[in-house]
């Protein structure tokens, strides 16, 4: 009887232990949530459809010249420097933006503007693009800049744009489309773009500096641009 009594006594304990171990997942800690992306360095894409704001003269950005663009010349299409005979579309292509958001068609990124397709991988990719970046700033409100990201990995983009203070915005090209439809192999690969929209010179000279940039941006785009 004595028996009987203690095990009816244990059985509501035992019964309030396992009540509360069948919740475990109540008490288990939540789990942590996932690391969230470091922010972009490169600016949205949002702009690239509105041609640039005109700045007046004397404000310390590119300002038009007189020069007519160089005319089309006879350098062989795949040369280090292309001249394209009376101006060229872009192609018609549509690419993601790295920060998100709608995709771009190509085509309608309004010039003028440079266009740099690059890779983290690539030396003279990395050697050429801060002056890309101070050229974005100096020519700001006369033309834009903007990046092709060819081949790469995300996080490979992301740390150059960080550790290399790039800010213009970026477009990405993981199957290299850009690149066919111009029938280039080999990157750094820079686009001059005016304001119709008409290719008006392709460069693949290498890494390009301060220098060569205004060079060509005067030739081509007829604007001048502090070096």
């Amino acid at each position: 009887m004595n028996r009987r009594r203690l095990a009816l006594a244990v059985l509501p304990l035992l019964l309030a232990v396992t009540g509360c171990t069948s919740g475990t997942a109540d008490d288990e800690p939540a789990p942590r949530p996932a690391a969230a992306e470091r922010p972009s360095p490169f600016r949205d894409c949002a702009t690239l459809s509105t041609a640039p704001r005109t700045t007046s003269p004397g404000s310390g950005t590119a300002t038009p010249t007189t020069d007519t663009p160089a005319s089309p010349g006879t350098t062989a299409p795949n040369g280090p420097t292309a001249p394209v005979a009376g101006g060229s579309a872009l192609p018609e292509l549509t690419l993601s933006c790295f920060t998100g958001g709608a995709p771009v068609v190509l085509r309608e990124v309004a010039g003028p503007a440079v266009i740099n397709v690059w890779a983290s991988w690539c030396p003279p990719c990395r050697k050429e693009l801060p002056a890309f970046q101070r050229l974005s700033e100096r020519a700001a409100g006369q033309l834009q800049v903007v990046g092709v990201n060819s081949r790469d990995s995300r996080g490979g983009a992301q740390s150059i744009g960080e550790d290399f203070g790039v800010r213009f915005p970026i477009l990405v090209d993981q199957g290299e489309a850009l690149q066919r439809e111009l029938k280039r192999n080999a990157i750094p690969l820079t686009l001059f773009v005016d304001a119709d929209g008409q290719v008006r010179h392709i460069d693949a000279s290498g890494a390009l500096d301060d220098t060569k940039l205004a060079k060509l941006v005067r030739q081509h785009l007829g604007l001048a641009v502090p070096a």
